[in-house]
């Protein structure tokens, strides 16, 4: 199978920001899969049912989902993950040998894996700045991790009611608190920041003087102002680049069915392509 033509691309909208590309195909390159490509379609919710079923199954092994599409393609799989279920996200179809579309969600494991990495390997206690999709992933992995409670810092009172539900459903102890005092959670072992560029910036300024470690999952432009005041205070920080990696190489592990994915040269891919290079 690994070694005839096969294709695989990220699908979203916009997309064309997207540096799955670039690490998938250095991964390509690293296993020397000289027949596989990986690009990438610019699609919608709207678009994404006619996109699929004009789709030529022979010779795709696969997508990888971006918003806003990870809850809206799950109507259209044979069959999804418990873990993608749990988060209602689907990241990554796999088309499989007898033609079933299935979904799975390698953003929870990519999570724990990334700081699992850094050697955090259990937290009693955690935060997660955000409510939205990524919010639930985050959830999701530290309960993997082992935290008796997170506390996730909302905007209005629906938020927080969804974010209580999903703790439930994940078995995972959820406290909600007001975003308005999101600097607060920065005291605590682990922060998971989940929000669009600049919505955290004002967290910077009301630090501790010894902050918990923090990911952020944002890559561009890195580092945020409260990745850079974390790490200025003796952090760990982690960022949205080992999160895109290690979700990455375990899709790229599906797709192709070769383990372990080449994580290294996927990173020096990825930093490299935020570089400039």
């Amino acid at each position: 199978m690994t070694n005839r033509p096969h294709r695989a691309a990220v699908l979203g909208s916009p997309i064309a920001h997207s540096l799955s590309p670039v690490l998938h195909n250095a991964a390509y390159r690293a296993l020397g899969l000289d027949g596989w490509e990986y690009g990438r379609f610019e699609v919608d919710e709207a678009g994404l049912p006619g996109f699929l079923a004009d789709l030529e199954p022979a010779g795709w092994a696969g997508f990888s989902l971006t918003m806003p599409l990870k809850r809206a393609v799950i109507p259209l799989l044979d069959e999804v993950s418990a873990t993608a279920l749990a988060v209602d996200a689907v990241n990554t179809l796999v088309f499989e040998a007898d033609g079933r579309r299935t979904g799975e969600n390698t953003d929870v494991p990519g999570l724990v894996a990334a700081l699992r990495e850094r050697g955090i390997e259990r937290v009693p206690a955690a935060a997660v700045l955000g409510a939205g999709a990524t919010a639930a992933s985050a959830l999701a992995a530290l309960g993997r991790l082992g935290a008796a409670e997170v506390t996730v810092y909302v905007r209005g009172p629906e938020r927080a009611r969804q974010m209580r539900e999903l703790g439930e459903r994940l078995g995972v102890a959820v406290r909600t608190a007001d975003w308005a005092r999101g600097a607060e959670a920065l005291a605590g072992p682990l922060t998971v920041a989940t929000t669009p560029v600049g919505a955290t910036d004002g967290f910077a300024a009301g630090l501790t003087a010894d902050p918990g470690a923090l990911f952020d999952v944002l890559y561009h432009p890195w580092p945020t102002p409260l990745a850079a005041a974390c790490a200025e205070r003796g952090a760990t920080v982690l960022g949205g680049l080992d999160l895109l990696v290690h979700q990455a190489v375990l899709q790229c592990e599906r797709f192709t069915g070769i383990t372990p994915g080449p994580l290294a040269a996927m990173r020096a891919a990825g930093e490299l392509a935020l570089a400039g290079g």
